[in-house]
């Protein structure tokens, strides 16, 4: 059964791992546009899009959404990668530029299944005083997503796996640390939540990315599995005995695998676990 088709509900609840790095100065958002692999300079204040931070070889590190509260003030929602651990890594470049980074242990970031109160595709609700609301739900439905330092919103491990579910079904990938740094944004299908630029100037790993657009050469994408039972991260997902490709994400019987994109309608398995092709949700991408 579909996760994201149950009834939507006003309830909030905490997001596990979803955590926030503030980059604060006049340098902020150069710097972000340096660093990272979507068009920051494009990106208009009071909104944010789907980013990431790749190595030098066009591999991702994390995946995130970017807000651009102003000129002088970006959030990074981290679903998965420990914020402190990635302003160090960031730090490193840094050099002169006046921008600080901060990990906001302060901040609690909760979900609902339900319509935003304000927020609207790209759009940000709030500020960063009162709280912050994003538009999150896609093709199965509404999702609202807050971000601030009070918060009613209580534990529901049901209903923060049923919104990863959710996340995987409309083709964001969740990595853990096992997959960071391993995958390409072609590879992980990042085209479809607008995620990446390849007009923007130099970022790193984007010589690889842009030689692979332009020349066509993306082999790989993501497909989203079902099995009648858990699914685990690494998994070799195989045709008959052949390896066709890896998963990346799970959540419960539901996952997202880098497969070839041009391969027969042949069954596939993980270990003997039949698995099912559904199709991709769209209405993510920002």
């Amino acid at each position: 059964m579909a996760h994201n088709r149950q009834p939507a509900s006003n309830h909030e609840f905490t997001l596990p791992g979803h955590r926030v790095l503030a980059l604060e100065g006049r340098d902020a958002a150069a710097f972000a546009q340096a660093q990272f692999m979507n068009d920051v300079a494009g990106l208009n204040v009071g909104h944010w899009q789907w980013s990431g931070w790749l190595t030098p070889k066009g591999r991702l590190i994390a995946l995130f959404a970017l807000l651009k509260l102003d000129e002088q003030m970006l959030w990074l929602l981290l679903p998965d990668a420990d914020p402190a651990e990635f302003a160090a890594a960031l730090q490193r470049f840094v050099f002169r530029s006046k921008v600080k980074l901060e990990s906001c242990g302060d901040l609690i970031v909760s979900g609902s299944f339900s319509i935003p109160t304000q927020a609207s595709a790209s759009q940000v609700a709030g500020d960063a005083g009162n709280g912050i609301e994003l538009d999150m739900g896609g093709d199965g439905g509404p999702r609202g997503l807050r971000i601030g330092a009070n918060s009613t919103a209580s534990l529901s491990p049901d209903e923060a796996s049923r919104w990863a579910a959710f996340d995987l079904e409309h083709g964001l990938p969740r990595l853990p640390p096992a997959q960071a740094g391993q995958w390409t944004p072609q590879q992980l299908s990042l085209d479809r939540l607008r995620a990446f630029s390849v007009k923007k100037g130099c970022y790193p790993g984007q010589e690889i990315v842009a030689r692979t657009h332009f020349l066509g050469q993306a082999k790989r994408g993501l497909a989203l599995l079902e099995a009648d039972g858990a699914i685990a991260v690494g998994s070799n997902v195989r045709d008959g005995e052949r390896a066709l490709g890896t998963i990346v994400s799970a959540s419960g019987d539901r996952a997202l695998a880098v497969l070839p994109l041009q391969r027969d309608a042949a069954a596939l398995n993980i270990d003997d676990i039949a698995l099912r092709e559904i199709p991709l949700l769209g209405g993510l991408a920002r």
